[in-house]
């Protein structure tokens, strides 16, 4: 049993835990939504303990006050998401608690978790219980008791373990929401998953690391994301986007200092960002007088990457740009055009051969934004513009889109991927408006259709008992079957949806299905319904094994 923990030890626990998180980071994901597999939070934490790992291995530290600054510098420029800067200010707080020590012992493991609590509620203005601080918090108050009793640092981890766990078990109960979901908080999973990942090292069964696929956006460390170039200039209130970096603050600066230094910048300005270790303070503020706010920042030491944009001059130039733009689409613009909503290469090449001018990302699980459908609405250079939103969701972000341009927009309520395929195919380009809308509409009506996906956890819903893994079928976004094939089901939901009046089955078979098991799912259809002509797809879509349609 290890009685206190050294730089190479406390550089292998985190090590250790950042494999465990990414190993874990989709089942962190999950607990975002039901039922369809989705969610960011484990996305977020694991991106920004990667950037921590990544600062600390960067050179070589042989004392847990150099390792753990290393990884609170990494985690503050990699933090992503609430979750991720909630995790850096733990990671934050434990640099504090470990400054000038070379080894961890049983009483500063104890103090080590104080703080990385304190520190994450310190950092939010106003903390929900419930959530990852409310785990961190607990098992802060629980090493504190129990530490007296322990003589070495594995038995004081294993009773962090064992307290997390039982704080994250009654989330459910301080947080109505996750109750009504039947899952418990994401975040403090994530924190947990972590812990966990370093007890391993702590034992001597390190978790080895393993690359994060595409899902996790990559960011440049340090770097601020703005969106004030979206912004017209009546919009603007404050005009400069100031943007710097105290690169070496004084010796002597004290928190306090950048509390009052941030409270001070909210005076004269709007979208304050200020977030610092101690050892580097980064800053963001729009503001009429960058002069002022750099001039305070001088108080608390060296600046570095100064950066001053003009938000005035920019939007008057995007303005400008706009303008001649539109003048030049004027003046070449076609009769239609049509915008699409579809996640999936496969199903973007239907879309395509179908002439669709814009096919934007998005489905079940990603809904584009109103701006993209504006913008895609825009670069279609046609008069009359049809949008397939091809969600339900999407439907309203569709139509506020519609009130963004100057174009005749007709959104068109296809709530599923095989409705706007069947409103695309009649769409007829000699026709009128007031004819295309209504033949489009009807042919889209005359569509049902089944997406087959899993769970992704236990739960109870609509008086069903759904376990982790249960194949789901939804017929027209509704939950109606249950099982644990993927053909069987299809074939349920089929069932279901063919009456005697269907002519056409479509199957667009997913990312995670082969042809073969398509093929023969279309083969075995065909056979029970030899009345419907029976056709299958490559649809590529992620995370739907089948979308399933009838007509």
């Amino acid at each position: 049993m290890a009685k206190k923990i050294d730089g190479m030890m406390l550089k292998e626990m985190f090590s250790s835990g950042a494999a465990l998180l990414t190993q874990n980071r989709e089942s962190v994901d999950a607990l975002n939504v039901f039922p369809v597999p989705d969610g960011d939070t484990g996305t977020n934490m694991t991106q920004t303990i990667t950037s921590a790992i990544r600062e600390m291995n960067s050179k070589r530290y042989t004392s847990v006050s150099d390792v753990a600054d290393a990884v609170a510098r990494g985690a503050l420029k990699g933090a992503r998401g609430n979750s991720g800067v909630i995790l850096s200010q733990i990671l934050r707080g434990f640099a504090r608690a470990l400054a000038g020590h070379d080894e961890i012992d049983v009483p500063l493991l104890a103090q080590m978790m104080r703080e990385g609590a304190n520190t994450a509620y310190k950092a939010i203005m106003k903390p929900k219980e419930g959530t990852i601080l409310t785990v961190a918090r607990v098992i802060a108050d629980e090493t504190e008791k129990i530490a007296p009793q322990c003589e070495d640092v594995d038995a004081l981890f294993k009773a962090i373990l064992v307290s997390g766990d039982a704080i994250l078990r009654r989330t459910p109960d301080m947080l109505p929401v996750l109750k009504q979901a039947g899952v418990v908080d994401s975040g403090g999973m994530g924190l947990m998953v972590v812990y966990r990942g370093m007890y391993s090292a702590l034992t001597g069964e390190p978790v080895e690391q393993t690359e994060m696929d595409g899902k996790a956006e990559k960011t440049l460390p340090g770097e601020f994301v703005d969106d004030h170039e979206a912004l017209s200039v009546e919009d603007i209130k404050f005009g400069y986007c100031t943007e710097f970096i105290v690169s070496h603050p004084r010796e002597d600066m004290k928190d306090s200092e950048v509390v009052r230094f941030r409270k001070r910048l909210e005076r004269i300005g709007d979208c304050v960002v200020v977030v610092s270790d101690l050892s580097m303070v980064k800053v963001h503020v729009h503001t009429n007088d960058p002069g002022k706010a750099i001039q305070y920042a001088l108080e608390l030491g060296e600046l570095d990457s100064i950066k001053v944009d003009n938000m005035f001059e920019e939007a008057r130039e995007r303005a400008e740009m706009k303008r001649q733009a539109e003048e030049a689409k004027a003046a070449e613009l076609k009769e239609y055009g049509i915008v699409s909503v579809a996640l999936g290469d496969g199903l973007a090449a239907i879309f395509r051969e179908l002439n669709v001018d814009k096919i934007v990302d998005g489905g079940q699980t990603m809904n584009p934004s109103i701006q993209d459908l504006a913008e895609a609405v825009e670069a279609t250079h046609a008069k009359n513009v049809f949008i397939l939103p091809n969600n339900t969701n999407i439907i309203l972000a569709a139509q506020q889109a519609a009130e963004l341009t100057d174009r005749n927009v007709i959104v068109l309520s296809t709530k599923s991927v095989p409705m706007g395929i069947s409103a695309a195919l009649a769409f007829n380009p000699d026709a009128s408006v007031e004819e295309n809308t209504e033949a489009m509409k009807e042919a889209a009506e005359n569509v049902h259709t089944a997406s087959i996906t899993y769970a992704v956890r236990d739960t109870n819903y609509d008086n069903r008992e759904i376990h982790t893994g249960d194949i789901m079928g939804m017929l027209d976004n509704k939950l109606e079957i249950l099982g644990h094939d993927v053909t069987d089901v299809a074939k349920q939901c089929a069932e279901k949806l063919v009456n005697e009046d269907a002519s056409l089955i479509t199957i667009y078979y997913g990312a995670d299905v082969d042809k073969a098991q398509a093929d023969a799912l279309c083969e075995a259809l065909a056979e029970e319904f030899p009345d419907c002509d029976v056709e299958v797809q490559n649809g590529g879509q992620p995370l739907y094994y089948y979308l399933v349609a009838v007509e």
